[in-house]
């Protein structure tokens, strides 16, 4: 169940009019969140009925994930229209995987009620989000690996690429355009990396 947004800046009316997606809040830096303000999102919700596990989009060397703390609200799809910023609030877990075709990608693990656990499985160890892996050197990951997965229900994963460097899939912008979640399976395709100029 996915949304997709060519343009995280242009993404006025897609929720509630009014409210603003707080991008800053949502990465915990605005430095970080600067070089992703008019790059491509994409919003990944998994119900109770899904598959939990996780995988990593694009080949690369991940960092750590950097567990930022939060309450654990509701992710579904009314609760997130009624207010999207509950995303930047929710108990979440950041990662950042440099790539050599689509640059810098950003992927988020936020957790929902009774979906508090994170569990990562990648690197060789199986541990939970609040304690990352020791090592405090990148791991390259392959795309499809995967990456862990949620306890309990369901929860939200979240994928920002930096502005011009993936053109997401005509179907998904559409469909998120009309707030409508597009349903895919894993290794479905969403996108593909932008030609260079």
């Amino acid at each position: 169940r996915h949304l997709g947004f060519q343009d995280i800046s242009k993404m006025d009316g897609i929720f509630v009019k009014g409210k603003t997606f707080s991008l800053d809040r949502l990465l915990g830096s605005r430095e970080l969140a600067d070089r992703f303000r008019t790059g491509a999102m994409v919003l990944s919700r998994l119900c109770p009925v899904d598959y939990h596990r996780f995988h990593f989009p694009v080949a690369g060397r991940v960092s750590t994930p950097q567990l930022l703390n939060g309450p654990l609200f509701s992710v579904s799809p009314i609760a997130v229209r009624r207010n999207i910023n509950i995303l930047a609030e929710n108990r979440r877990a950041l990662s950042i995987i440099e790539t050599a075709h689509v640059g810098t990608v950003v992927m988020l693990e936020v957790g929902a009620t009774f979906v508090g656990s994170i569990v990562y499985t990648y690197g060789g160890v199986t541990r939970p989000a609040r304690r990352p892996n020791s090592s405090a050197e990148a791991i390259c990951v392959e795309r499809g690996q995967e990456k862990g997965y949620f306890e309990f229900g369901g929860s939200q994963t979240i994928l920002l690429f930096e502005p011009g460097r993936v053109v997401l899939d005509a179907d998904l912008v559409a469909t998120s355009a009309q707030h409508v979640e597009l349903y895919a399976h894993v290794r479905d395709r969403l996108g593909v990396p932008a030609s260079p100029a």
